[in-house]
C-alpha cells in the first residue's frame, strides 16, 4: 500500500471579524507514515458560496522535526504552490558506454533507464496516469525523451531505456549536429520529471529529481532510489509576508523490533492485575515514575484491553484510589492514574457508542444553527432571550434523551468497569446511598458525553472544529448536561452554576422527571440487570432511505421480486414501510438482530444487496448503490454489535430449491458457512498493534530510568529501616506499599528494559543503504 509522504493539517481561519491573528489553542494527535518528507500546516480562509482559499503554508522537514520537538516556534507562512507538492520515489540507473561513431572514431553514450516509481500522489482522491520525461541538460544543451503513459497506478513500473551521446571526437564536424567537448560533461545532468496525463487538460506536475552525469566518473553504473524534489528544488524567487504561525510539535518516532523481542515486557505488564498490592505492578510503577502520566496510559490501556485484562486492572487501581478517599463527594474528582485510564478505555471503546448516540443530534444542532444565547451580556441586537432559551431547552432535552435512553447500546466492557466502580464504591462508603450513582456519572456524563457535546470533532462526530456561535451553543449544552447527569439533590445542584442565567435556566427541568431518568439510565449500564430501553419516546433516527426489498410470500413456486420499501432504523429499532411517513409493515427491534452481512450478487442477480438475519426469516435489502450498502452494514453493525445472541457464521446466499446456494446444506437451520464480520466492538483487538505499544511503553521507560533508580533506592531504604519513615522529596512522588514485591518488579522491569536495549544496538549497526528503496536520496548526487 502506498504512503504519503507529506503529512498535513489543514487548519481553517476563523469567520469571525475576519481576524488577522486567529488563535486556536487545539490539539491535534495523529500518526503519520513512516516515509514522509515534510509535516505541512495549511491555513485557509473559509468561503461560504466557493472553495476555500489557500493563505499560506508551513512545511517542516522530516530531518528537522526533532530539531522543534517539545517546545513552541513560530514559523513563516509560505506561498501555497502546486510545483511544490510533491512525494514519491523514482528508481533508475545510468551507465556510460563507449561507442564507435559512423567514421570510427571512439566516444560515450549515456544510458538512463526509468524502472519504477513508487507513493506518488493521488490526483482528486484517485490514482494517476503518470509518465516520466528524461531530459539530458546542460549549459548548452537540452535533449528530452519520453516514457509511456501508465494508467491508474501510484507505482508505475515504467521499464524504459534511453540513449543520449554526450561526447564526441574533435574530429567528427556534421555540423547538424552539437559539439561537446569531454570536459563538458562535469556540466552535464539528467533530469526526471513526472507528471499525470490529463488528456484534454493541462497535464500536473508530480516531481522531479536530478542527477549530475558526472557520477559516473569513478563508477560506470549508477542505479539508486532518489525522492522527487518540488520544480527547481523549491526555491523562491520572492517571498511574500503572508504572516506566521506560532506552533508546539511534539514528534516521536520509535523503532519497532519483532514480535518475540516484546514478550518478556508483555508478559510483565499483563501480570499487573495480579500483583498484590497492585501498587508493586509493572503498570502502576510505569504510571508512577513517568513526570506526566498521560504519556504511560494510553500504551498500557491498549496492552490490557488487547488481552481482555483491563477491567481486573483498572478495578484494582480504583480500589487504591479509594482507600485514599475521605469524602464520598470527592470520588474520582482527579486525574489520577484510574481515572486516566477509564477515559482512554472510553475514548477508544465508546466511539462506535458516541456515534450512534450523539452523532445525530449534533448533527442537527450544527446544521440548523439556532441561536442559543441566554446570557445578557452576550446578547446581540435583536435577539429574543426567551426564544434562545426555548431553542436551547429543545437542543438539551434532546441530548438528554439521546443519553438516557442509549443504555442498549452501552459498549460491554464499558459496563463492565461500571459495574466495578459501583461495586467498590458502595464498599468504601456503605452508609452514602449516592455514591454508587456518582462513581458512575462522574465517568459517563462528566468524561465522556459532556466532552463529546463540547468537542465533536475530537470524537470524530463532526469533521472540523464547529464555528463560534455553535460552538457556544455547545458549552451551554454541555454544562447543562453534566449537572443533569450529577447524581444529587437538584436543589443542591443549582448552587453549582456561578451564572445566574444558567441557574434560571436549570430550574426548567426540575419539573421533568430527570433524577429518575438519569437513576435508571446509571442503573442499566453498571447492574446486573438486564440492559433495556429507557423508554420508546423520543426515538433517534439514525438512518433512513429508500431501498428494494425482497417480497416473501407464503405460494412455494414464484418469481422471486423486489418491491421499493422505505427503511428506517432508530437507536430501538429497524423497520421498514410502503413509503416515507407511512405506518411500519415490519418491525425488527434491534436487540434481535443477529447478524448484518453482505449478500453474494449471485443469490438474486443484484449487486449491493445486504441481508440482516433476526429471529425470524432474513431480511434481504438491495440499498442504491455501494456507498449507501456500505453505510447501512456499518450502522446497523454498530447498533447491533454488543447483542447478546449474535452469529459467529452467516450464509452469503439464499436458501432455495431445498437447500443454501452457498454451502448446498439441505437444512434450513443449518449453521452458516462462512464466519460473520467482526464487528467493531469486537474489532478492537485488530486495531491495536502490541508491538508497538510495547516499545512505546520501553521508550517511556528509558526516557525515565534514574526515577527507576530512585524508586529502586526508595525500596531498599523502606526494606532495610523498619522504624518510621522519613518522606524525602524524591521518595514521597511514588506509591509503594510493600518494599519488597516492588523492588522485586523493578528488577525485572530493569532486566528487560537491558535486553530489549542489546536488541535495539544489534539492529541499530544495520542500516539501510544510501540510495536503496528504504533509504533514498534526497536532491543531486555529487
Amino acid at each position: 500500500m502506498a504512503e504519503e509522504d507529506d503529512a498535513r493539517i489543514r487548519i481553517l481561519q476563523s469567520l469571525r471579524g475576519k481576524i488577522c491573528n486567529p488563535f486556536y489553542g487545539e490539539n491535534f494527535y495523529f500518526e503519520i507514515p513512516r516515509p514522509f518528507q515534510c509535516l505541512s500546516f495549511y491555513v485557509y480562509a473559509k468561503a461560504v458560496f466557493q472553495r476555500d482559499l489557500p493563505v499560506g503554508k508551513v512545511s517542516i522537514r522530516k530531518d528537522d522535526l526533532c530539531k522543534y520537538s517539545g517546545k513552541e516556534n513560530w514559523f513563516s507562512l509560505q506561498t501555497v504552490d502546486p510545483n511544490s507538492e510533491v512525494q514519491g520515489k523514482v528508481h533508475l540507473e545510468m551507465r556510460l558506454n563507449e561507442v564507435i561513431t559512423e567514421n570510427g572514431s571512439t566516444g560515450q553514450q549515456l544510458l538512463v533507464r526509468i524502472i519504477e516509481c513508487k507513493d506518488l500522489p493521488l490526483i482528486s482522491g484517485q490514482n494517476c496516469d503518470p509518465y516520466a520525461t528524461v531530459s539530458l541538460v546542460g549549459p548548452a544543451r537540452s535533449d528530452q525523451k519520453k516514457t509511456k503513459v501508465k494508467k491508474k497506478t501510484s507505482n508505475p513500473h515504467f521499464e524504459e531505456t534511453f540513449f543520449f551521446e554526450v561526447t564526441r571526437s574533435s574530429s567528427y564536424s556534421k555540423k547538424s549536429d552539437f559539439h561537446v567537448e569531454k570536459e563538458d560533461i562535469e556540466k552535464l545532468e539528467i533530469k526526471v520529471d513526472l507528471w499525470n496525463n490529463e488528456n484534454l487538460a493541462q497535464d500536473v506536475f508530480l516531481g522531479e529529481m536530478r542527477v549530475p552525469v558526472k557520477i559516473l566518473r569513478n563508477d560506470h553504473i549508477h542505479k539508486a532510489w532518489y525522492l522527487l524534489q518540488p520544480k527547481g528544488n523549491g526555491n523562491k524567487s520572492k517571498c511574500e509576508d503572508l504572516g506566521s504561525m506560532r506552533l508546539k510539535l511534539t514528534y516521536i518516532e520509535d523503532t519497532v523490533l519483532p514480535s518475540a523481542c516484546y514478550t518478556p515486557i508483555c508478559n510483565l505488564l499483563l501480570k499487573s492485575p495480579d500483583v498484590k498490592p497492585i501498587s508493586a505492578s509493572a503498570a502502576h510503577i510505569l504510571g508512577d515514575i513517568c513526570r506526566e502520566r498521560y504519556e504511560a496510559v494510553l500504551p498500557t490501556v491498549r496492552l490490557l484491553l488487547y488481552h481482555n485484562r483491563f477491567v481486573p486492572f483498572v478495578s484494582a487501581v480504583a480500589a487504591l484510589e479509594l482507600e485514599n478517599t475521605q469524602e464520598a463527594n470527592t470520588i474520582f474528582r482527579g486525574n489520577s492514574l484510574a481515572t486516566r485510564c477509564i477515559d482512554d478505555m472510553m475514548k477508544i471503546v465508546g466511539k462506535s457508542y458516541l456515534a450512534v448516540t450523539l452523532k445525530p443530534v449534533i448533527d442537527e444542532i450544527c446544521d440548523s444553527n439556532k441561536t442559543c444565547e441566554i446570557d445578557p451580556i452576550k446578547l446581540k441586537e435583536g435577539d429574543n432571550v426567551e426564544i434562545n432559551k426555548e431553542n436551547l431547552q429543545v437542543y438539551v432535552q434532546k441530548v438528554f434523551s439521546s443519553i438516557t435512553q442509549s443504555s442498549s447500546s452501552c459498549p460491554p466492557l464499558m459496563c463492565d468497569v461500571f459495574r466495578s466502580l459501583r461495586h467498590l464504591a458502595c464498599k468504601r462508603f456503605p452508609g452514602d446511598p449516592h455514591v454508587q450513582y456518582s462513581a458512575v456519572s462522574s465517568f459517563v456524563f462528566l468524561r465522556f458525553f459532556a466532552v463529546a457535546v463540547l468537542s465533536p470533532h475530537s470524537f470524530q462526530l463532526r469533521s472540523h472544529h464547529p464555528d463560534p456561535e455553535i460552538s457556544r451553543t455547545l458549552t451551554l449544552i454541555s454544562k447543562t448536561i453534566q449537572t443533569l447527569g450529577s447524581w444529587g439533590s437538584l436543589s443542591k445542584k443549582l448552587s453549582s452554576f456561578k451564572e445566574s442565567y444558567m441557574y434560571d435556566f436549570f430550574r426548567s427541568f426540575q419539573e421533568e422527571k430527570c433524577i429518575e431518568k438519569v437513576k435508571k439510565f446509571l442503573d442499566e449500564i453498571s447492574s446486573n440487570v438486564n440492559k433495556e430501553s429507557s423508554g420508546l419516546e423520543d426515538a433517534v433516527v439514525l438512518k433512513e432511505g429508500e431501498v428494494q426489498k425482497r417480497t416473501e410470500t407464503k405460494r412455494k413456486i414464484v418469481k422471486k421480486h423486489f418491491k421499493k420499501r422505505w427503511l428506517r432504523l432508530t437507536n430501538r429499532e429497524l423497520s421498514y414501510h410502503k413509503c416515507k411517513g407511512k405506518e411500519a409493515l415490519c418491525t425488527i427491534d434491534i436487540k434481535n438482530i443477529r447478524a448484518v452481512e453482505k449478500l453474494d450478487e449471485s443469490a438474486f442477480n443484484r449487486k449491493n444487496m445486504f441481508q440482516v438475519v433476526h429471529n425470524e426469516k432474513p431480511l434481504y435489502v438491495q440499498a442504491g448503490n455501494c456507498v449507501e450498502a456500505s453505510e447501512w452494514l456499518e450502522i446497523l453493525g454498530q447498533v447491533s454489535c454488543c447483542n447478546e445472541e449474535r452469529l459467529d457464521t452467516f450464509h452469503p446466499s439464499n436458501y432455495t430449491n431445498g437447500a443454501w446456494q452457498c454451502c448446498k446444506n439441505q437444512s434450513p437451520n443449518a449453521p452458516g458457512c462462512k464466519a460473520c464480520t467482526i464487528t467493531m466492538l469486537a474489532n478492537l483487538q485488530l486495531d491495536i498493534d502490541c508491538d508497538r505499544e510495547a516499545e512505546r511503553i520501553f521508550s517511556l521507560l528509558s526516557s525515565n530510568e534514574a526515577k527507576l533508580q530512585n524508586m529502586e533506592d526508595a525500596c531498599a531504604s523502606m526494606a532495610v529501616y523498619q522504624g518510621p519513615q522519613r518522606e524525602q522529596e524524591e521518595y514521597s512522588k511514588f506509591t509503594i506499599q510493600e518494599p519488597k514485591e516492588t523492588f522485586q518488579t523493578l528488577k525485572q522491569l530493569r532486566n528487560v528494559m537491558e535486553e530489549l536495549q542489546r536488541q535495539h544496538n544489534s539492529r541499530n549497526n544495520i542500516t539501510a543503504q544510501y540510495g536503496s528503496l528504504d533509504n533514498p536520496i534526497v536532491g543531486k548526487t555529487s
